[in-house]
């Protein structure tokens, strides 16, 4: 991809929205920006270390996820290309991660070094109360889908949490039809279900005709009343 090209991509990103490639070009020398590229599988971050980098999606996707010291595992979102994810770790700088970022395929992750920019805003140059702007933005919305997710998980059964679950993303698309952005493993996580508790529930919903699933393929045929 030409360096023109890159950056008029980045002008469609939450974090560089409202700036002009100029402006983007000068951030990304001034932050020390740097690409990298992982294989499906890889960890970008490791949960125990801190950063002092965030990472912005090029390409693929990334999993956030916590494991707790017995090893049970819990997937908090899943970040796909143009979203960020660790800027708060970044940002706080000496804060260990508490989860883990891993490839959910193989991606290519722009980071960028959260101590610079601090140093830009304190300069109070343009671009970087801009950008600043767009991190407090996106950290809202985060806050809001993590409060999302413990709705999610409030339900006592399972259904009750697939369906809350598959609703949301209906709303948010538009479309009784969609693709969701976790396998079959990973939405169990994400729901703190089993994940063959979780299979046979929507085994059972789509015997009832609620549901078609197909690997992240989902239909959803009418309003399941939760259980």
């Amino acid at each position: 991809m030409k360096h023109s090209d890159f950056l008029y991509f980045l002008t469609s990103t939450n974090l560089f929205r409202g700036m002009q490639p100029s402006e983007i070009d000068t951030a990304l020398s001034t932050l020390g920006a740097h690409k990298k590229t992982f294989k499906k599988g890889d960890h970008v971050l490791h949960a125990g270390e801190p950063t002092k980098t965030f990472g912005l999606v090029l390409s693929g996707s990334v999993t956030v996820e916590n494991t707790d010291i017995w090893g049970n595992t819990t997937v908090l979102s899943h970040i796909e290309a143009g979203k960020l994810f660790a800027e708060t770790y970044a940002l706080a700088q000496d804060e260990p991660m508490l989860v883990n970022v891993l490839a959910n395929e193989e991606c290519k992750i722009l980071f960028i070094q959260a101590s610079k920019l601090y140093a830009a805003a304190e300069s109070m140059e343009v671009w970087a109360l801009r950008l600043v702007k767009n991190l407090l933005k996106i950290s809202f919305n985060k806050n809001l889908m993590l409060s999302l997710r413990n709705f999610h998980t409030s339900p006592k059964t399972i259904r009750a949490r697939i369906m809350s679950y598959l609703n949301s993303e209906a709303i948010k698309r538009g479309a009784k039809e969609f693709d969701i952005p976790f396998d079959r493993q990973q939405l169990a996580h994400y729901l703190n279900v089993e994940r063959s508790a979780l299979s046979k529930e929507l085994g059972k919903m789509q015997k009832e005709g609620l549901i078609t699933t197909k690997r992240s393929h989902c239909i959803i045929h009418k309003h399941a009343r939760k259980h």
